[in-house]
Order: C-alpha cells, then sequence, then structure tokens
C-alpha cells in the first residue's frame, strides 16, 4: 500500500491524537490477514457469489471492495468480517476484535441510542464510556436518548458506525458507511478510517458514495462474476454516459444521481 501523506487536509493521514495513542493500546495485530481459495454461495444449488477467491489484507491497510449492485460486495464483507462461514477455501488470521456496520443499521429494536449502545460495550467487555469519544466525533451525541425506531437514515448510520468502531477493532468493516450521512459526518469519516489505519487495523469498506475514491494509498479490489481482481493503484477511471430523462423528471434524477456521488452536466437551456 503507499504511502499516505502527512498532511493536516481531510484527504491525508491526520496529525497523531489522543485516539490514536488509546487505539494503538488496542488489540491489534501484526499479523498478516489472508483468504485462500475462498468460495461461497448461500445454498447447495445457488450459483457460487464468490469462487476462489485468494488475496491478503495486511495490518494497517485501507481496502475499498468496487462492483455493480449484486455483484457479491456485501457478502465479500460478510465472509471477511467472520459473519459468512467459506462453503469453500480459509480465512486465515483474522483479528480477534471485529467492528463490523452494516449498510442498513437494524433500528427495530426496543432501546435508545445510550443503551444500546452500552449494551453492545457490555457485550465487548470495554467500559460503557467507550461510546463517548466516537458519538461525539461522528456527531451523535445528542441523539443518546432518542429510541432507535425513531432515528432517521443518516442518525441511525452514525449509531451504527459507533457500535462498530467503539471496541478498538483490529478489523474494521464498513458497508456503505457514507450513506445518507450528513456533510459533517462525510467529511470526518474518512480521517477516522486513516487513524485506525495508522494504529495497526485493517480496514475495509464499500463505497457507492464515492467518496472514499480519491483517498491516496488505498488498495482497491473489484468483485464481478464471482472472482475478486486487486486494481492498480489510483483512482477508477471515469466514462462519460449520456442519459434521456423526461423534462419533467430531469430535476429528480440529476439531484439523485449527484447523491450517489456521479458528476451531472446539463445542457444550457
Amino acid at each position: 500500500m503507499a504511502d499516505r501523506p502527512v498532511v493536516d487536509g481531510l484527504w491525508g493521514r491526520p496529525r497523531p491524537s489522543r485516539l490514536t495513542a488509546f487505539l494503538r493500546a488496542g488489540p491489534y495485530s501484526a499479523v498478516l490477514m489472508r483468504l485462500e481459495g475462498v468460495a461461497f454461495r448461500y445454498r447447495r444449488k445457488n450459483p457460487w457469489l464468490l469462487r476462489d477467491v485468494t488475496l491478503s489484507l495486511p495490518p494497517g491497510s485501507v481496502t475499498e471492495v468496487t462492483g455493480r449492485n449484486g455483484a457479491g460486495k456485501s457478502t465479500l464483507l460478510r465472509v471477511i468480517a467472520g459473519l459468512r462461514r467459506p462453503r469453500g477455501g480459509v480465512v486465515k488470521d483474522r483479528p480477534g476484535r471485529v467492528g463490523y456496520a452494516p449498510e442498513r443499521f437494524p433500528v427495530d429494536q426496543p432501546f435508545t441510542v445510550r443503551a444500546y449502545l452500552g449494551q453492545m460495550a457490555a457485550i465487548r467487555r470495554v467500559p460503557a464510556d467507550a461510546m463517548d469519544t466516537w458519538v461525539r466525533r461522528l456527531g451523535c451525541d445528542h441523539l443518546l436518548d432518542v429510541r432507535l425506531p425513531e432515528l432517521s437514515k443518516g442518525s441511525a448510520q452514525k449509531v451504527g458506525l459507533t457500535q462498530a468502531l467503539m471496541a478498538a477493532p483490529g478489523l474494521l468493516i464498513l458497508d456503505e458507511p457514507f450513506a445518507g450521512l450528513d456533510a459533517a459526518a462525510r467529511e470526518t469519516l474518512p480521517a477516522l478510517i486513516f487513524e485506525l489505519a495508522d494504529a495497526g487495523t485493517i480496514v475495509v469498506v464499500s463505497d457507492h458514495q464515492r467518496c472514499v475514491e480519491a483517498l491516496p494509498g488505498i488498495d482497491r479490489l473489484r468483485v464481478a462474476e464471482g472472482t475478486v481482481t486487486r486494481l492498480p493503484s489510483g483512482a477508477t477511471p471515469w466514462t462519460l454516459l449520456e442519459v434521456e430523462v423526461p423534462e419533467d423528471e430531469a430535476d429528480t434524477v440529476e439531484t439523485k444521481l449527484r447523491a450517489d456521488g456521479y458528476r451531472v452536466r446539463r445542457p444550457e437551456r
């Protein structure tokens, strides 16, 4: 993985902080995590979603998983996290403490945010106040007494990220973490990712919003037709696609495309 520049800006490596020092005291491993010949399908007669996947994930690396919808990105993330057992092959040297933030946080639970995170802290065997740093930095400390079913999509996403981060994971899996986040959280999250990586965490992320696409020093994997390919370093190239839509739908389509991270150019009216 290429070195990230040491700068103050959002897209470089952040300066060391108390948080970084805390993270470096966590249960990290200097051992390379590996997937060897991994294959997966949900049922015996179903098609293979992953076939003969072999890759390595070094400590301190940040890896983006790309691919079209339905290609198997989320399945690969769950296999890496240990939530799905491979039907073939092996996963070796997964760190003992894993943080996983799903694409859709399950809000249909009868807890306040504070109670839920407190329970997760107890399960993870970390102090209850382990949440404090993360809720503050993700901008959701004002939501602690709100019930989970009352959260907006973006607020629920922040809670999902907090529960994944607060146990100082050695492996962090983020499935579409930017979806629904407000602008401030979108700006904060990349810096948090790099702080974790600098402390030795293996970070694997999928990002349909294209918020990490331009970040320096990250590795990229493409999932397509059951295979996983490591992409050359550098940003994914863009291509031009012309789309015709009904005139009365143009503003709606443009807004949605921009929200999904695409560049949109419209002819002058």
